[in-house]
């Protein structure tokens, strides 16, 4: 048996701890000195009392009992629920490590559910960015994810490549049975299909990232452009500190914010100027650095001055809003030409107009990143690897159908491509392959 605290710890109004294996049902008669063995209903609250092995109370709490496998890692289970003073918390864990149970590792609750087929690797993962989502688009793609809304596709995906893969095997294996498999064409259609939906899968890597990590969103600027103004108008209060002396930032500072759903970790930099002494000049060296790393960049311009293009600006594609401040005062004409670019907004930092449409044009930004892609399916690195690797198995399968290779050869490929997909759901299907020649061809009658 395993235990762990489910709740934070720290002084709150109730606590969870959480027990799962074999002997739950005994260790609550331990725990509560129920004489007989009394078995407690399953999925009924329970009124209880913890007691200590000289029979003193514990606390008193609420148990609920869940017989395997009708729980969530698929053995028995129990909760008790107690209340939320660390140190009564303590005690109560204290009482059932010394009832049989040991401290579970990180994740072992999630790693049994799985092991037992409650749930399959994504929606394990899912359970962590579900915990830790930083945005509202972060938590409905964690959710879908818990849901099945990579699974589905990926076991789609599997299914159709299985029945591929066993109409080729069956016509290597048992070719006395006279098995006329799908014609080259046919199959290539299907594998084809297959590619496309993986392509699909692809699109939302990146933006699974920044579902994960938040959109790294640099601040640039000119000296006085109003760069730190910006990051507390964003943020809704003054965290960095705004003075009409020149190089009054000279490190980065980052806070995270949500806008309209969105994560984007905020980095103001130093002003960039030449002829820098080089503290200051230390400072535009971190600022350049954050503007190559970014995902999106946020260009500060002072509108009542001249438009002076930043010096040693980097070559880079990500997206670039020039933001236009002080826009509550005249304009210089040279600033007023630039206001018909798309990617050109007007702003005030000081009486916050202009940032309902930077905050639009932010999430236009983001979403066409996604490349046309379900954001309730976006795919983590693991995934993105497993899924490139299919890919490109079974473009050469393709390629060997067209060059009329031997089944052989194109078996080969999309077994490869199976296993990478298997790896994503954490199962693979050998015995599927089995299954279906068997129960679809009727071989040995």
């Amino acid at each position: 048996m395993i235990y762990a605290l489910s709740t934070p710890l720290g002084s709150s109004a109730l606590a969870v701890v959480r027990v799962s294996g074999e002997g739950c049902a005994t260790l609550l008669g331990k725990l509560c000195g129920w004489e007989g063995g009394r078995v407690p209903e399953a999925r009924r609250a329970t009124l209880c009392h913890v007691l200590d092995a000289t029979g003193e109370v514990v606390d008193e709490c609420i148990a609920i009992y869940y017989a395997g496998p009708a729980s969530f890692t698929g053995e028995d289970m129990l909760e008790l629920i107690c209340h939320g003073g660390t140190l009564v918390t303590q005690h109560v864990m204290d009482r059932v490590h010394e009832c049989g149970a040991r401290p579970a590792e990180p994740g072992e609750f999630s790693r049994r559910a799985f092991e037992n087929g409650k749930m399959d690797l994504t929606q394990a993962e899912a359970i962590m960015d579900i915990i830790s989502a930083g945005s509202d688009m972060a938590l409905r793609a964690a959710q879908s994810q818990l849901a099945g809304g990579i699974y589905r596709p990926v076991r789609s995906a599997m299914d159709r490549l299985t029945d591929a893969t066993a109409h080729l095997e069956a016509y290597i294996d048992f070719p006395e049975e006279d098995i006329s498999p799908d014609s080259r064409e046919q199959i290539r259609a299907v594998l084809q299909e297959v590619v496309e939906m993986l392509d699909h899968l692809l699109k939302t890597a990146e933006l699974g990232r920044l579902l994960r990590e938040g959109i790294r969103t640099a601040i640039v600027g000119a000296p006085n452009a109003g760069k730190s103004s910006l990051l507390n108008r964003l943020l809704g209060y003054e965290r960095a500190i705004v003075s009409s002396s020149p190089g009054t930032t000279r490190d980065t500072v980052e806070e995270n914010i949500c806008i309209r759903g969105l994560g984007l970790r905020l980095i103001d930099t130093a002003g960039m100027r030449k002829d820098a002494e080089p503290i200051e000049q230390a400072g535009i060296n971190r600022a350049l650095r954050a503007w190559e790393d970014a995902d999106l960049v946020l260009e500060v311009q002072d509108a009542t001055q001249p438009r002076v293009p930043l010096p040693h600006a980097p070559d880079s594609d990500v997206p670039h809003l020039l933001l236009l401040n002080k826009c509550d005062l005249p304009m210089h004409p040279s600033c007023v030409e630039l206001q018909d670019d798309p990617d050109t907004l007007c702003i005030s930092c000081r009486t916050g107009e202009g940032f309902s449409s930077l905050e639009s044009r932010i999430t236009e930004l983001f979403l066409a990143q996604s490349g046309g892609a379900d954001s309730r399916a976006a795919i983590n690195a693991r995934h993105r690897s497993a899924l490139t690797d299919a890919h490109a198995s079974l473009v050469r399968a393709i390629n060997l159908l067209s060059s009329s290779a031997e089944p052989e050869l194109i078996s080969i490929d999309l077994r490869s491509a199976l296993d990478s997909l298997g790896a994503i759901t954490g199962k693979t299907d050998t015995e599927d392959i089995l299954d279906r020649i068997f129960s679809q061809f009727c071989i040995g009658k």
